[in-house]
């Protein structure tokens, strides 16, 4: 298993990485990004290429050059050190996960062009993008099969990382040399490439384990599956994750709190007279009448925090139906029960906190209580991992016996869990590409081995 994301994003990612060093590296003028595929074959694929203009203002991107390593790649089997062939510095990295820079293209060991046609070319840097494997493998390590040296020794099985792209960087003649601080900087990078594309795969993986949960999810499960597109874009995905628990949350607690209440049935009652006054809609408004209806019939499903319910409410049916009672294209006598129901549905809204029904269910303490609806009903408006936490700690209590409670929770701490690890990186490839960026030119970095430089 390598690292999975979508192609634009990893394309996205490379160009970023290749984009931040040319800017910051003066003497740099080209860069190109290769991903190193599954194992055993490891295949070296180059994802993207780019040149800065001479005034260093824009950067031209693409594949233009006859190279072995474009698409469909090169497997590791032609490229690894053999007796025989060339030399390369692509197979110097991925088996050593060590950098290799040429700063003496004439004397080169691993240039392939002066090896076979004896002609030196350019000064370079290639740095390998590493990732630990108790991160990419979650502890399946032990089920990968790595592929062997020419010599026989199984690769990366005394290294805690494996490989996952090569960073090659060009620069101006002269210009680069071994442990220069210019290798130093790109291996900085390099990391930061590593955590942001284990991040993309986290979240990808944060989405699938969310389509496997929607199946689970009585009557949210279509709400769930039409929500994520948008809420991912908008909110992020793990954010939008917990909020969606939180609602299928509300949603048990108000069919609970309800269940012995005359306003049990408000909000479908109040649907059940609004679906009737839609169908009084002249035929030839068909595509309206059908639309509204549907938008009631799904408000049923909907457990949002009243505010946001409101808003949805408004936006999606009280809205149109103002319009059409503007167009004049509802009898005068359905005016006052449509406006009606609407207030009706605003109020079904706040049925799981209000006083009235609160005060009719006393199978909890009262201080539990209301430290459940407040957090219930909260109204974050960004990650609040603290409210995650006592939502937890009030489930796990022996007094709400909601059905799925368990699940519940189980969710929330993995959600949980998965939002601080993805914080964690974005925040530390943030501080990277922050110092560099800024223009520091003083990293506290250790010491860097390799036979071949950085």
């Amino acid at each position: 298993m390598a690292i999975r994301i979508q192609h634009e994003a990893l394309e996205s990612a490379c160009k970023e990485i290749i984009e931040t060093i040319l800017i910051c590296l003066p003497n740099a003028f080209k860069g190109t990004v290769y991903r190193i595929g599954d194992p055993p074959e490891l295949i070296a694929k180059r994802i993207t290429s780019g040149i800065i203009d001479e005034e260093r203002r824009s950067i031209s991107w693409g594949l233009p050059e006859n190279s072995d390593y474009n698409p469909p790649g090169k497997p590791f089997n032609e490229y690894r050190d053999m007796p025989g062939r060339p030399l390369e510095a692509m197979g110097w990295c991925v088996e050593r996960q060590e950098s290799w820079t040429a700063e003496d293209p004439k004397n080169d060991a691993r240039s392939v062009r002066l090896q076979v046609e004896g002609v030196w070319t350019d000064f370079y840097h290639m740095e390998p993008v590493l990732i630990r494997k108790k991160d990419l493998y979650f502890g399946n390590e032990s089920r990968i099969v790595y592929p062997k040296s020419y010599q026989g020794e199984i690769l990366w099985e005394n290294s805690d990382y494996v490989v996952a792209a090569v960073i090659k960087i060009h620069f101006r003649p002269y210009t680069i040399s071994i442990g220069s601080p210019e290798t130093r900087i790109i291996k900085r990078l390099s990391r930061a490439l590593g955590t942001e594309l284990l991040s993309y795969q986290l979240r990808e993986q944060s989405l699938e384990a969310m389509q496997r949960l929607a199946e689970d999810r009585l009557n949210s499960c279509n709400i769930l599956a039409d929500s994520l597109r948008n809420l991912i874009t908008k909110y992020g995905l793990i954010f939008s994750l917990i909020k969606l628990e939180l609602g299928f949350l509300r949603e048990q607690w108000e069919a609970m709190v309800l269940d012995k209440s005359d306003k049990k049935d408000m909000r479908r009652d109040a649907v059940q007279g609004l679906n009737e006054a839609a169908r009084h809609i002249p035929g030839s408004h068909d595509t309206i009448q059908n639309d509204l209806t549907a938008m009631q019939n799904r408000f049923l499903h909907i457990h949002l925090p009243p505010e946001q319910g409101e808003k949805w409410l408004r936006m999606q049916i009280e809205d149109r139906w103002n319009l059409l009672i503007r167009q004049g294209l509802v009898e005068e006598e359905d005016v006052t029960s449509i406006r009606e129901g609407i207030n009706n549905l605003k109020k079904s809204l706040y049925l799981g906190k209000s006083p009235e029904v609160l005060a009719a269910y006393n199978s909890i303490p009262e201080h539990i209580k209301t430290e459940w609806v407040n957090l219930l009903y909260a109204n974050p408006d960004a990650m609040d991992l603290n409210l995650v936490d006592r939502v937890v700690n009030v489930l796990e209590s022996n007094y709400l016996n909601l059905p799925f409670k368990d699940k519940s929770i189980k969710s929330l701490i993995r959600l949980k869990a998965v939002a601080e690890v993805i914080g964690q990186m974005e925040e530390k490839t943030n501080v990277v590409l922050r110092e560099v960026l800024n223009g520091h030119h003083e990293f506290n970095l250790p010491a860097l081995s390799g036979r071949n430089g950085a």
